[in-house]
């Protein structure tokens, strides 16, 4: 008897949580994925990696996440340029006809490279304005262009054929340009059923899509302090019946700091966004969102849309929120069919256009509390009165 009970001890005994450390106990982010259990915390080194973090069906269980903790690392989502991959023209002027194994419109659209040290996206953005491409002959140094040749179009095909072209300063070597170009999609990918996980500590750069790009049925997922920084296109952004909660997002220089669409359900708590270009905050569809304790320091051309569609009703809540508007107007908007539910709401230099429902209390948010507490040291001077 004493065997028997024992025995189901021993089986009914919860397993013991690990730490699985990437770069001691494996050697890559994906196979610490991949051995990661229920109640296991993945540990980064506080580095830049040339890497990315992808979920894919991955689940935990309640009350036990799989837990990644960057401790400060950053998902780097650029290499090096490769001199090999091109060939130069005239004096300066060089060509790239295959940087990239595929590319497509929507690559296309969100393209920049990162050109000693700075982003050069040569007036394109994606959910932007978007700058005709210049003709090759007409690149300055320092600029790009893509010029797209149709005779290797393939029917039924979304791939984009052609070539980029780079002009350098006379005299400039491409060895020496340092230039970088975004070979990943994302920093951090969630795709397919992933349950009971938590991201937290992490910083995404230079994906030429998404920081953090969450597709498929999302349950039970935290992120905690994580950081977009000048990527392609969102700094973070929920699709389909994605559900999920973030503690802590600092979002600077995207195209969109945060946009949210299908289905998705998501809120979010302690938010700075700035710099970003096309929009800040951008609800779609027939989701169901709620922002809460954020700053928005806008200079692009939307602060804030909710929009549904067709038979589709956006909801966004929204609890001590501060959005200042910096240089030319831009637009606020809440479309028909939508709703903004608000408290403690304010929105300086912007009308917000209100053809759906608008139900705001009319209390200001605590602009002294959240410049404490989620506006970083080098961006206070910016809401100094």
């Amino acid at each position: 008897m004493r065997r028997v009970m024992l025995c189901m001890l021993v089986v009914t005994q919860p397993s013991i949580a690990r730490d699985i450390r990437v770069g001691e106990d494996v050697k890559t982010i994906a196979a610490a994925i991949r051995l990661a259990q229920p109640g296991d915390t993945i540990h980064l080194q506080p580095i830049v990696y040339r890497d990315y973090v992808g979920f894919y069906s991955k689940k935990g269980e309640a009350g036990r996440p799989v837990t990644l903790d960057g401790h400060g690392a950053t998902l780097e989502g650029s290499d090096p340029l490769d001199p090999k991959q091109w060939a130069e023209i005239s004096p300066g002027l060089f060509e790239a006809k295959e940087l990239l194994p595929r590319l497509d419109e929507a690559m296309l659209m969100r393209w920049f490279f990162l050109w000693d040290g700075r982003m050069n996206r040569m007036g394109r953005t994606s959910k932007g304005r978007k700058a005709a491409f210049l003709k090759p002959l007409e690149l300055k140094p320092g600029e790009w262009t893509f010029v797209r040749d149709g005779s290797r179009d393939k029917t039924g095909s979304s791939q984009v054929f052609g070539s980029f072209f780079i002009r350098l300063p006379q005299g400039q070597k491409l060895t020496d340009a340092r230039i970088f170009v975004p070979v990943r999609s994302a920093g951090v990918q969630l795709s397919g059923a992933n349950a009971h996980l938590v991201v937290r500590n992490l910083t995404a750069t230079h994906p030429y899509n998404d920081g953090f790009n969450i597709h498929g049925d999302c349950r039970d997922v935290v992120f905690e302090n994580i950081r977009a920084i000048e990527c392609g296109d969102d700094g973070i952004s929920a699709h389909e019946s994605a559900e999920y909660r973030v503690d802590g997002f600092v979002g600077v220089g995207n195209s969109t700091g945060i946009t949210d669409t299908v289905a998705a359900k998501t809120s979010y708590r302690h938010v700075f966004l700035a710099d970003n270009l096309a929009f800040d905050l951008y609800f779609l569809n027939d989701g169901r969102y709620a922002l809460a304790d954020a700053v928005v320091l806008s200079t692009g051309e939307h602060a804030l849309q909710v929009a549904g569609g067709k038979e589709q009703r956006s909801e966004l809540r929204v609890d001590n929120v501060l959005i200042l508007r910096e240089g030319p107007k831009g637009s606020a908007a809440v479309a028909q069919g939508s709703a903004i539910f608000a408290r403690r709401f304010t929105l300086e230099g912007d009308t917000l256009k209100a053809n759906g429902v608008l139900e705001y209390d009319g209390s200001p948010a605590d602009r002294r509390a959240l410049v404490e507490s989620v506006v970083p040291p080098q961006y206070r001077p910016r809401l100094a009165q």
